[in-house]
């Protein structure tokens, strides 16, 4: 090989062992493990070289070689798309796949914490987010003689409940006409339609319509889905977090949800994927972290995103493989709801 691509390999090589060794990677370990037939010496011109353009730190004169964001993004721009998981992997998937999914919400904090266990990092999913929320239908549930609790189902799988005050009694018997009687008015319509199609209503049915309106509408201002996190405690576990000070910063900013703000302003590549990659963060607190997500859904109808927060050594190919077969599988569930 020439000098060009002996220096890539010996690029790949320190960040494959870092990601797996989590220590500073020394020329005379690559020059042994990997059967390169060159002396230590001309490993220790390439790591030079590397050193120089920015791939790589030596975090003492002694010490081996480290990788830099700038050389997980040349690893992670460099992987193939093709990337299969294990067959036991992949049997784990296909049968979480097959699990009812009546309780969405549920099921999707199962996928994450399978997810997380796969990566051994910490894991987002955020329900999807319709385009434009529309009605499924409702139900009424007398509480008092003047109270009832609304639910509605949305499509794509959400559910909101809220409860009525009436100006006068209502009874079950009642409420259920009520509730079968808007079902089938409003059945597939949006915020907009509803409220176009209010006319000729009684008090009560107008009262429940505008309560109806308000939920789906505050539904379509939402940016994404209600996010679920599982992992953290895996995350908390990698030598880099142990006993850090950091930790408390970063746990603070994953309290919040303007992190997840960001991710969904960023622009994901023609994959559907976006990796964020150390300092690329524009959160100081998560700069000494990289984030993998996924869009899944179906365009133009419901969306949603999962990722994968680890430290800048994380395993890109495991974990960009595992994203994809995770996003086809949350995106085969939307389906089902849409």
């Amino acid at each position: 090989m020439d000098v060009r691509e002996r220096r890539e390999t010996v690029l790949r090589v320190i960040i494959e062992d870092y990601i797996t060794g989590t220590v500073p990677v020394a020329s005379k370990a690559i020059v042994e493990k990997y059967g390169l037939k060159v002396s230590p010496a001309t490993i220790r011109n390439d790591t030079v070289y590397l050193e120089r353009e920015g791939y790589i730190i030596h975090p003492h004169h002694s010490a081996g070689s480290v990788p830099t964001d700038k050389a997980y993004r040349y690893y992670v721009e460099s992987i193939g798309e093709e990337i299969e998981l294990s067959p036991a992997e992949q049997h784990l998937i296909h049968q979480i796949s097959q699990e009812a999914k009546e309780e969405l919400e549920q099921w999707l904090k199962t996928v994450a914490a399978l997810l997380a266990r796969l990566v051994h990092n910490l894991v987002v999913i955020t329900t999807p987010k319709a385009t434009r929320c529309r009605f499924k239908h409702l139900d009424l549930v007398a509480l008092q003689d003047f109270m009832a609790l609304l639910v509605v189902v949305l499509y794509e799988a959400k559910v909101r409940r809220q409860v009525l005050s009436f100006n006068r009694k209502v009874s079950q018997d009642e409420l259920t006409k009520l509730a079968n009687k808007l079902t089938f008015f409003y059945a597939g319509m949006t915020s907009s339609e509803i409220l176009a199609k209010k006319e000729g209503l009684s008090p009560e049915e107008s009262q429940i319509s505008e309560c109806l309106v308000a939920m789906i509408a505050a539904e379509d201002k939402l940016e994404y889905g209600e996010p679920y996190l599982e992992g953290l405690r895996l995350l908390l576990s990698q030598p880099e977090f142990t006993n850090s000070p950091r930790m408390l910063s970063i746990l603070e900013v994953l309290e919040g949800e303007d992190w997840l703000r960001n991710i969904f302003c960023q622009e994901f590549s023609k994959r559907g994927m976006k990796v964020v990659i150390g300092g690329e963060n524009p959160e100081p607190a998560l700069q000494d972290l990289s984030l993998i997500a996924s869009k899944y859904g179906v365009p133009d109808k419901a969306s949603g995103i999962v990722g994968v927060i680890g430290p800048k050594r994380m395993d890109y190919a495991k974990t960009i493989s595992s994203l994809t077969c995770f996003s086809t599988l949350l995106s085969n569930s939307v389906v089902e709801y849409t």
